[in-house]
């Protein structure tokens, strides 16, 4: 952060607040990571917090600390309203646009609290009276770090805290492989394992903990998976039957689509899963280098996120979502065998 944004932190902070800390959606390792964290910074600063996601987490997270205080708006909606209204300031965290939020949208418009804005996405809206985005940053757990650090209380950095924040800069950085992990990144991951984090068990907890469901449904997803070497693409397609037959779980195909971004000479890569009780098919898609599949998401796919980690969705079926996916290819040809 620079300094103004830092006197304006400290201008909120600077007497105990009523504060509400909000993720996105779905929320993933960073989400949990970012806002469980800032919560229990704030705590040992003497603020009431209180951490609300929209919907539940993949089991594979909860094992994380203070991730049993977070509470689930839909699951407590009156509950959770109140604490929006009677906040006095709300931090919304990896997320940049109240569209993220799902049924909270509304709540949060309404709110009259200060908002403060801690995000990695590119196009953040403008909401926050205090902004610090930063769309070079790998992870909101790291930003949430630089955030600490700025307040100049990095001696507050708990074990819980540090294994919270190392949890999240690991899941986005896709444990430390994408281009926007920097040897700032390093520097932080060094000082969150002074703190307390303990490296090898937070990737167990994350990596290790796969049920045979899950890796059943792996060995389906990657029989399903086609390459098309003509765009240098490759997709995954998963349907409801096999996710029923699988006793899929919330979180069960997290990572999947890499694999698919794992083959030599891959640049684009696509999951796309149907689920019908919400009649859409989901998407996670994935690039190296400079083909950017956030602009490929927000043109065709209602979605949107980093440059080569984007999220979307589709109202067709999943067959005729496979069908559009591969009619647009040849709008990018140029850009994905331009790629070295």
């Amino acid at each position: 952060m620079n300094k103004a944004q830092t006197a304006i932190a400290q201008g909120l902070l600077e007497t105990p607040k009523k504060i509400v800390i909000v993720g996105h959606k779905n929320p993933d390792g960073d989400a949990v990571g970012s806002t469980s964290a800032l919560s229990l910074f704030l705590k040992s600063q003497g603020h009431d917090t209180q951490v609300i996601v929209p919907n539940d987490f993949p089991d594979f997270l909860k094992w994380m600390p203070a991730s049993e205080d977070i509470l689930i708006y839909n699951q407590k909606v009156e509950q959770a309203n109140q604490l929006i209204k009677d906040a006095d300031i709300i931090c919304t965290l990896d997320f940049n646009s109240f569209t993220r939020v799902g049924s909270m949208e509304d709540a949060l418009t309404q709110a009259t609290a200060d908002y403060i804005m801690i995000d990695h996405h590119e196009s953040p809206s403008d909401y926050a009276v205090l902004t610090y985005s930063d769309t070079a940053m790998g992870s909101t757990c790291e930003m949430v770090y630089h955030f600490i650090e700025a307040m100049g209380q990095l001696e507050y950095v708990s074990e819980a805290m540090a294994t919270n924040m190392y949890t999240g800069i690991m899941t986005d950085t896709g444990s430390f492989r994408f281009a926007s992990t920097t040897a700032t990144t390093h520097r932080v991951i060094a000082g969150l394992m002074d703190a307390g984090a303990v490296h090898h068990k937070i990737h167990e907890n994350i990596y290790d903990s796969s049920s045979p469901e899950r890796l059943k449904l792996l060995g389906i997803a990657l029989k399903n998976m086609r390459i098309l070497p003509e765009y240098k693409t490759a997709y995954i397609t998963l349907s409801q039957k096999e996710l029923d037959e699988n006793h899929f779980k919330k979180g069960d195909t997290e990572g999947f689509v890499n694999y698919a971004l794992s083959i030599k000479g891959i640049i684009f890569a696509a999951i796309f899963i149907e689920h019908k009780k919400d009649n859409i098919i989901k998407m996670s898609l994935r690039s190296k280098g400079d083909f950017s599949v956030n602009l490929v998401s927000r043109e065709h796919f209602h979605g949107g996120g980093h440059h080569n980690a984007a999220g979307g969705k589709s109202d067709l079926n999943l067959t005729e979502t496979i069908r559009y996916f591969i009619s647009i290819l040849p709008q990018y040809k140029d850009q994905l065998l331009a790629h070295a």
